[in-house]
């Protein structure tokens, strides 16, 4: 695969049948970056052997194998020039909306995998799948020792009716086998089907802030034309702009004045926050409205967290970070990740008798979360402390009222209930067969429900569990990584409802709001003594006995007991009657008593990370 002189910007004029729309559907460390790198240096995009992953332009992006990027190649094919847009995703499945939206911009994907670990990507495919796209199977990392293609292809075959012949063999790596890819994308990927004299309709897949230019829209013109000065118009909200600025990333911004049927780039319309931009919507031209696209729904929160300032002191600083990282990126997520930044983090703030003063965040899932949280402390230098994540419950009243909850705070005491219902999931697990057994042993502690179990071919199984999103926090995908030797994989999609109750975590019978948790009911006495355990380990002893205890349901579930420290007081007793040592004894118990009511228990802050994880095990 020799570079290819002309670039994206040189001649815009790309007839729809001469465009490529596609991305790489593949699963965490199965070499997409990688091979991202080597298209960009085979069509000329980037130098050879320069930045290695090129696409990944932040820290928390190299760390978590979160690569997402639009980027415009050039490839001559058979003395033609075509253009290829390679519409990226990082396929998790806490983004899956934003996933299924720019896939829609696509007519192909690579189904990139890995040749040592096998078929593991099954989420991300049967996305690509429902929505109809080419399927351009490649094995990759086939010159290492423990690559074995043929028997990867057979699980291809047997997991998703793809024959072993059409899979391309590569190591992006070393370059072997890569001058079939592109050639590959040219033949195998249908065109864009767009008409370019119908009235214009596009599909806005994702935005991100840059600090001095405002809101950047990534679109693909499904029909007809834009160019700079348009006025263009929001189908979902009605709000119209301006096209101050329109082209192709190439990979870096490359001004053309249009984009026409087919191709993908962006536009700047003076928007100055990304909540604003609605992924999914379809955008048209001032007062001529077209049909919109299916599919389009806003984002929703499906896990929540308080974010506290680690000391009282910290929380303008905390502030200062949160509004600086949502105007950069109205998710959070990272700016050169288009999934990653598209959806606006719920923010309120809250106020917690244990902890302070801090925000209530809402997120699109746990990685979500943790990938907002690394982004504080990495670019902004904030100290915070993140309480167990809960997931929003439903509570349904004798009268038929429902309450939505978000903290575990809020949930109703001393008020008959009829009904408390909490999300699950739908868990896809490819294992290979030694550790199917210790697999579903951790999915039955996670109150899971087995729904399917097939074989993949030789040496791999497929396990469908119905599980609750509240167990998937905490440390449940180190575990599974743990029992299977990392060998596991995991998807999961929403699925319905079960039933929950509040834990409160007292101390001296005082509830503190930053430790209480939503659980399901038959859980509630076993996570409750784990915590106690666990806070007695940790608290430092008071001069007067503390009583640690767990309610739920309206009683006492668990307990434990904090001894206080005590003076010797029988030191100067050397003899006499017992009657003098057991005076002195009741004086001091006295005494303890009068100090226990007077007395505040202070918890630790490091107190609180130790048990977001302790309650969380199964």
């Amino acid at each position: 695969m020799r570079p290819t002189p002309p670039s994206p910007h040189a001649d815009t004029h790309f007839p729809p049948d001469r465009i490529r729309n596609f991305s790489i559907i593949a699963h965490v460390d199965h070499g997409k970056s990688t091979l991202a790198d080597r298209l960009l240096e085979a069509t000329g995009a980037i130098a050879a052997g320069g930045q290695a992953q090129y696409l990944d332009k932040l820290q928390v992006e190299r760390e978590r194998g979160i690569t997402a990027q639009t980027v415009s190649l050039v490839y001559r094919h058979l003395g033609a020039d075509y253009l290829l847009n390679l519409i990226d995703t990082p396929g998790h499945v806490d983004f899956s909306y934003e996933v299924s939206r720019s896939l829609a911009a696509c007519q192909g994907a690579l189904l990139l995998v890995d040749a040592s670990q096998g078929a593991q990507t099954v989420a991300n495919f049967f996305l690509a799948f429902e929505q109809d796209l080419a399927i351009v199977p490649v094995l990759n990392k086939i010159d290492m020792d423990s690559a074995e293609p043929q028997r990867v292809a057979q699980q291809l075959k047997d997991a998703f009716d793809i024959e072993p012949e059409e899979c391309l063999r590569v190591s992006a790596k070393t370059g072997l086998g890569l001058e079939a890819v592109l050639p590959a994308v040219v033949e195998r990927v249908p065109p864009p089907r767009g008409d370019p004299s119908a009235d214009l309709r596009m599909l806005l897949f994702d935005a991100y802030h840059d600090e001095y230019r405002g809101v950047v829209c990534l679109v693909e013109v499904l029909d007809g034309r834009v160019q700079k000065g348009d006025k263009i118009t929001a189908a979902s909200t009605g709000t119209h702009y301006e096209v101050n600025e329109v082209g192709l990333l190439a990979p870096e911004p490359q001004p053309t004045g249009e984009l026409l049927t087919g191709q993908v780039g962006y536009m700047l319309v003076g928007m100055k926050d990304t909540r604003s931009a609605r992924v999914g919507d379809t955008w048209h031209h001032q007062r001529m409205p077209v049909p919109a696209l299916p599919g389009f729904k806003s984002a929703k929160s499906m896990v929540f967290a308080g974010i506290f300032p680690l000391s009282a002191d910290g929380f303008e600083q905390l502030q200062a970070a949160m509004e600086r990282l949502t105007l950069n990126d109205a998710s959070g997520k990272p700016r050169a990740a288009w999934c990653l930044r598209s959806t606006a983090v719920a923010v309120r703030r809250e106020n917690s008798n244990a902890l302070g003063a801090g925000f209530r965040c809402g997120f699109l899932g746990l990685l979500h979360m943790d990938v907002f949280r690394q982004r504080l402390e990495q670019e902004h230098g904030a100290s915070v402390i993140v309480t167990a994540p809960t997931v929003p419950c439903r509570v349904v009243l004798p009268g038929g009222d429902t309450l939505e909850l978000q903290n575990p705070a809020e949930f109703p005491l001393n008020v008959k209930i009829a009904e408390v219902w909490e999300p699950t999931v739908a868990a896809t697990i490819v294992t290979p067969n030694d550790y199917v057994g210790s697999i579903m042993q951790l999915c039955q502690d996670r109150r899971g429900e087995m729904q399917e179990h097939a074989v993949l071919g030789a040496g791999r199984t497929l396990l469908k569990y119905h599980l609750p999103l509240a167990e998937l926090g905490g440390d449940y995908y180190d575990e599974l990584k743990s029992v299977s030797s990392g060998y596991a994989s995991f998807d999961y999609e929403e699925a319905e409802q079960a039933h929950l109750q509040r834990l409160d975590i007292l101390i001296n019978g005082e509830p503190v709001d930053a430790l209480a948790r939503v659980v399901h009911r038959d859980k509630a006495q076993v996570v409750g003594r784990r915590l106690c355990a666990k806070l007695r380990d940790l608290m430092d002893r008071q001069q007067f006995e503390v009583v640690l205890q767990a309610s739920a349901g309206g009683r006492i579930v668990a307990r434990e007991t904090l001894k206080a420290y005590r003076k010797n007081v029988l030191a100067k007793c050397y003899g006499g009657d017992v009657s003098r040592k057991r005076k002195l004894l009741e004086k001091q118990k006295e005494g303890k008593k009068r100090m226990r009511r007077v007395g505040s228990v202070d918890v630790p802050q490091e107190v609180f990370h130790e048990l977001m994880k302790a309650g969380n095990k199964g």
